[in-house]
């Protein structure tokens, strides 16, 4: 590749902390925006144009973490974190004389609707409903908003993504507690207030059928760099392994390569409660999220973690070694 520069915005995350030093050793000049500890922060809109002018590739990944509890505050700034930094990204683009080839931004595979009878792809699959899915409808709407010409567009419809860190820290303490087993899905009163709100989880899979769609980091690396080298690859890409599990196997996977024996379930009244004291939400873990990489399939990418178990095994090695 050659050292030509790259900006990414929102550059402290898991993702950005894994692609800046991969990047830089391919020879590619990096500028990074964020709130603090980047080369240029967001509200200084012009700094961000002459980052963007004469960039190659633009990659968004600003917004603040789904992982909290959902409210009014927190939705506010979800929504507002993802849209006032990819409009700002839009912008920089817009006004560039030299506008970047290709600009991938951030989206989520929980944009589908809540599936367990069949794979959501980018042509077949339906948009659900709730907060957490008008959120990554505006993020993509906002990718999409303004005339780019110059500029292809890809929103990327991420699954769960695994590596050193990240959501398997939590699992991986619950595995050698003896509590790795499946999440269980049940009853549970879901109030007014967040019935409005489009927060609440409803019941959906029984004992741990719940659908688990997964990517690992380095692979969606590999997939940012595919899209660059791919130019017939525009709007929704879904980065999702293409071999999916349910909850079940899924927690099976993380016992087995920790060594740990005993795995207790947990219901869905020790899911709530752990959330609150965690200040997370259930629909994380609960929710089913069926999704199979259609596009990057047909185009021939090929996954370097197409199973579950090597991508867990690589990811609590890295964690091991360093």
């Amino acid at each position: 590749m050659s050292a030509s520069k790259v900006v990414i915005g929102g550059s402290t995350g898991f993702m950005g902390s894994f692609l800046i030093p991969r990047l830089k050793a391919d020879g590619r000049e990096v500028v990074t925006v964020s709130r603090s500890g980047a080369d240029v922060h967001w509200g200084d809109q012009a700094a961000i144009d002459r980052a963007v002018d004469g960039a190659t590739l633009v990659i968004g990944l600003a917004g603040k973490s789904v992982n909290c509890r959902y409210t009014p505050e927190n939705r506010a700034e979800i929504f507002r974190s993802r849209l006032d930094t990819t409009a700002s990204l839009s912008t920089a683009i817009a006004r560039a004389d030299d506008p970047p080839a290709l600009w991938v931004n951030s989206s989520t595979a929980t944009i589908y609707r809540h599936a367990e009878d069949r794979p959501m792809t980018e042509s077949t699959g339906e948009i659900g409903s709730g907060f957490s899915v008008e959120v990554a409808k505006a993020w993509e709407q906002a990718l999409f908003a303004d005339d780019l010409p110059g500029t292809r567009r890809v929103a990327l419809r991420s699954a769960i993504v695994l590596g050193h860190g990240g959501v398997l820290d939590p699992l991986k303490n619950l595995a050698r507690l003896g509590l790795g087993g499946a999440q269980h899905d049940g009853r549970w009163p879901v109030g007014r207030a967040r019935r409005a709100a489009g927060t609440g989880h409803f019941p959906g899979a029984r004992r741990g059928r719940q659908r688990f769609s997964w990517v690992h980091v380095e692979d969606v690396a590999r997939i940012i760099d595919f899209l660059e080298q791919t130019p017939e690859l525009e709007g929704p890409v879904n980065a999702a392994a293409p071999n999916p599990v349910d909850n079940a196997a899924f927690m099976a996977t993380v016992r087995r390569v920790l060594g740990a024996r005993v795995g207790l379930p947990m219901p869905r009244w020790m899911l709530e409660i752990g959330a609150i004291g965690m200040r997370t939400e259930t629909e994380l873990i609960l929710k089913s999220r069926w999704v199979l990489p259609e596009k990057l399939t047909a185009a021939g990418f090929e996954f370097r973690y197409p199973t579950l178990e090597a991508a867990v095994r690589e990811a609590f090695d890295l964690e091991i070694a360093g």
